[in-house]
């Protein structure tokens, strides 16, 4: 749809275990950062959309199975890991993730990383953000309510203005819509999923199933879209992503938006569009 959107799992993958490492984390901590998203399937969470997981989590609930029939617990037991503990148990993993509305190497880097990549922060705004952060009791918060500002509306771009943005949300629909039906048709089983997404694609532009060749001709980047709340074509919600980051204050942990009216009002306007959604009306779809 949008040939700038094509941020890979592999480089966010080794970007978390590197934030974990600059911040002090085990060894164990990296790999568990480097290997928190392995289970993603192809496409990734369009197929949360496929099978309506509301909290856009099949891959955390194919991750035991996945891991049991690949070689990553053999190669971290040759190393004196146990898969289990390192892989399983991820609460302990504080660097690595914490719930919203905290910061979490998972959720600094998918933000600065696709943020920088569109051409919305610089890379000296991402430096001298990851300088800024410091890590209390083994979890990472913004050493000051600047910094936290900061990071707040750089999510909000991410998680509202791009993740919702309305060639997203149609571009999700539609593949979703793709693999219900060949999954129905049996062009492809769940197995398949977890091939690569061009192999995925490769597989769906080979059938000659005629209501599948019909979604994927809608598929392209000359679409044309309008957010419109009375006429429209689809409507979608996303998972519900906020931020409100704690900071120190005066020794005590101290929620952002308590210190910040820029970063409360920002929350609220972020909940109120994750609330309402997003209202697509379709204007075309030649090419």
């Amino acid at each position: 749809m949008n040939p700038r959107w094509n941020i890979t799992r592999y480089e966010h993958s080794i970007g978390v275990m590197l934030l974990i490492k600059k911040l002090g984390g085990s060894l164990e901590e990296q790999i568990a950062g480097l290997l928190h998203d392995v289970s993603h399937t192809a496409f990734s969470h369009v197929i949360d959309f496929v099978f309506d997981h509301k909290e856009e989590n099949y891959h955390e609930q194919i991750l035991n199975q996945f891991l049991k029939k690949s070689e990553i617990p053999v190669i971290l037991h040759d190393h004196g890991y146990d898969y289990e503990e390192t892989l399983l148990e991820g609460a302990k993993w504080t660097l690595l993730d914490q719930p919203a509305p905290e910061l979490c190497a998972d959720r600094v880097d998918y933000t600065l990383r696709d943020m920088y990549h569109y051409g919305h922060i610089s890379h000296e705004e991402v430096k001298t953000f990851l300088n800024d952060l410091q890590v209390v009791d083994g979890k990472m918060y913004p050493a000051s309510i600047k910094a936290a500002r900061w990071f707040t509306e750089t999510y909000y771009n991410e998680v509202i203005d791009f993740f919702m943005d309305p060639l997203n949300i149609y571009g999700y629909h539609q593949l979703a819509q793709a693999l219900k039906v060949a999954l129905e048709n049996h062009i492809i089983t769940s197995d398949d999923l977890l091939r690569t997404d061009e192999e995925l694609l490769s597989m769906l532009r080979a059938s000659s199933n005629q209501p599948l060749q019909s979604i994927l001709n809608t598929i392209h980047d000359n679409v044309k879209l309008i957010e419109d709340d009375e006429q429209y074509d689809l409507h979608r919600k996303n998972k519900l992503r906020l931020i409100d980051p704690s900071v120190l204050e005066e020794g005590k942990l101290v929620k952002s938006s308590s210190l910040s009216r820029k970063i409360k009002m920002m929350g609220e306007e972020a909940l109120k569009k994750s609330i309402t959604g997003v209202y697509v009306k379709v204007i075309s779809t030649s090419r």
